[in-house]
């Protein structure tokens, strides 16, 4: 359960991680954002971080080897990554509506997947 677990939060983890990196250019865009000064976009986007960290340290914590968890270190950062695009892409394909995904996205994802199998072979 706790790999579970882990991978649950880094989920929601990255779900707040895209929009704190990549919502203000949705909202820009919108022209919501348009006039705010710079800092005020990063004090935006750090608010939303917050959520992001509330979620990242536990799931690491508790899928981390030596807090009683499934994953060593290594493969804890492979599962991040992994998870972070794969709900990039979603987020981005909702939010920017005109971004495709292409073949050669798709052959990243495969090296990105092989990546994993290797990370976790004994």
């Amino acid at each position: 359960m706790k790999g579970l677990y882990t991978i649950l939060l880094l989920v929601g983890s990255n779900i707040f991680m895209t929009l704190a990196w990549y919502g203000h250019l949705k909202l820009q865009q919108a022209k919501i954002s348009e006039s705010w000064p710079l800092y005020l976009v990063i004090v935006f986007s750090w608010a939303i971080a917050l959520f992001e960290y509330s979620l990242q340290v536990p799931a690491n914590r508790i899928g981390f080897e030596q807090n009683g968890g499934p994953f060593n270190l290594v493969q804890l950062k492979v599962i991040q990554e992994v998870v972070s695009l794969i709900v990039f892409s979603i987020v981005a394909m909702v939010m920017f509506q005109g971004m495709e995904i292409k073949w050669n996205h798709l052959a990243a994802f495969a090296c990105l997947v092989a990546a994993v199998y290797f990370v976790f072979m004994k």
